[in-house]
């Protein structure tokens, strides 16, 4: 089967996607999918031509997606707040057939760039055949600096991901979710776009995150289920008008990111009144653990979850986390950047973890480790020793080049006042550990800069401590 057969075989309802005044009914989708399929083919698009598009959160990209998937074509989603350098360097990868735009967006200024709104009108043209081992998608992972890579997925292994997740979250049509991160985002696509299209629940779309519309929009749809990092719900939570009986009708968040602590996951509970539960994965290897909606609590908390059924997870002896399954993507699209990464059916996730049982708890990135004097130190086990202290609410390590030392390790965290180095230093020695790991630098700050992806920004931060030119 392929992702168009899953999508035309899911339930009917009135209201398939919801974004700001507006309602979309399935066949009102359906009928502008045909229309957006149609003037694609008219402008020469077919099986395994690409489609690059930068949209918002919109129906717009919802029907791009679904257009492209009916005439065997491959979406190429770029994320709606790359800058113009970033979609010229990935145009340029990816050669695309037709190129296409929002109003205002970086793409939108490039010659032979389609306004989305002309895509309309076009003859119908029905559903071409394809395979479930054919490509689907090429998305760009999120980096801080650099030319991202273009990752493939194929109709197979996007909908092996897409049924295990309605299982694993015991998602059904009657459910709602809230939808606030960009398409263009694997975890944008699976719940905005994939899982709900599906299972036929009703999506909300989010073009713009802000926590008091998002209360308004949780209340007033009844939404049960968001995905996400933990920095969305906390603004929900310290927004002033945020109170539980509004967000009674949530009943699982799911929450990915190094910044999922104990702490956080416990404040959620309580306060929001759902379950929450950890989960881990990448673009090349989406939601590859997670954590059954019924699993103990103290796992979701304290871990990233589990594999299920195919998927498999192994750590080597260097501590690096590989998975395998169907829902790993074939590759990138430079097929040399993928040696080494991909062997041997494996992907080397480049993050750092260990298994406890069948339990994942990932500890840190191999290229966010912290080399000081010789000392191999992870940085999310420092952070994960200052998120420990009452006073702090967030944390991010960063190592900082010196002469002497090769590294030192500092430290960024969002805490109440009275938390300071000298604070830090206590409260390391406190818990034995090594001086190494102890933070030679400690800010205070009120807000952690952030990706796109909604990850922290460490590049950002670093250069924090870089002396002027």
């Amino acid at each position: 089967m392929n992702l168009t057969e899953a999508l035309d075989r899911a339930p009917a309802r009135d209201d398939l996607v919801v974004v700001g005044g507006d309602r979309f009914s399935t066949s009102e989708l359906e009928a502008i999918t045909s229309s957006t399929a149609a003037a694609l083919a008219e402008r020469s698009v077919g099986s395994g031509d690409r489609v690059a598009f930068q949209l918002p959160v919109s129906v717009e990209a919802v029907v791009l997606y679904r257009a492209c998937w009916r005439l065997g074509a491959v979406a190429a989603a770029l994320h709606p707040r790359a800058g113009s350098a970033q979609v010229v360097a990935a145009l340029e990868v990816l050669d695309p057939v037709v190129r296409v735009a929002g109003p205002g967006s970086p793409a939108a200024e490039l010659p032979g760039v389609l306004d989305v709104r002309s895509l309309r009108g076009g003859t119908e043209v029905p559903p071409v055949s394809v395979a479930s081992s054919d490509d689907a998608l090429v998305m760009f992972t999120s980096g801080s600096s650099g030319v991202p890579k273009g990752v493939v997925h194929t109709h197979g292994g996007l909908l092996y991901k897409v049924h295990q997740l309605l299982e694993v979250h015991g998602l059904g049509p009657e459910d709602v979710v809230l939808m606030p991160a960009p398409l263009a985002h694997v975890s944008g696509l699976l719940h905005g776009v994939l899982v709900p299209g599906v299972a036929g629940m009703r999506t909300v779309l989010m073009p713009n995150w802000d926590p008091a519309d998002a209360l308004e929009l949780i209340e007033a749809e009844a939404v049960t289920y968001m995905v996400g990092p933990p920095t969305f719900f906390l603004a929900l939570m310290d927004d002033p008008a945020f109170s539980s009986q509004r967000t009674r009708s949530l009943r699982m968040l799911s929450c990915g990111g190094a910044d999922v602590t104990p702490a956080f996951v416990a404040r959620a509970r309580n306060e929001i009144g759902a379950v929450v539960k950890r989960s881990y994965g990448s673009t090349e290897a989406p939601t590859v653990a997670t954590s059954r909606f019924d699993d103990p609590p103290e796992r979701m908390a304290c871990t990233d979850g589990r594999s299920f059924d195919e998927t498999q997870i192994r750590v080597d002896g260097h501590g690096e986390v590989w998975v395998r399954g169907p829902e790993v993507a074939r590759g990138y699209l430079e097929p040399a950047q993928g040696d080494g990464v991909f062997v041997d059916g494996w992907f080397r996730t480049g993050d750092l973890g260990r298994l406890d049982g069948k339990w994942l708890t990932i500890t840190g990135r191999s290229d966010d480790r912290i080399i000081r004097a010789g000392e191999n130190i992870s940085a999310r086990e420092v952070e994960m020793h200052l998120e420990a202290h009452q006073s702090v609410d967030q944390a991010v390590v960063v190592g900082v080049p010196d002469d002497r030392l090769g590294e030192r390790v500092a430290a960024f965290v969002v805490a109440s006042e009275g938390f300071d180095l000298e604070t830090c230093r206590s409260w390391f020695a406190t818990r034995g550990l090594a001086p190494f790991l102890t933070p030679e630098h400690l800010e205070v700050v009120g807000r952690l800069p952030l990706l796109a992806s909604g990850k922290f920004d460490r590049s950002e931060l670093r250069s924090r401590l870089e002396p002027p030119q």
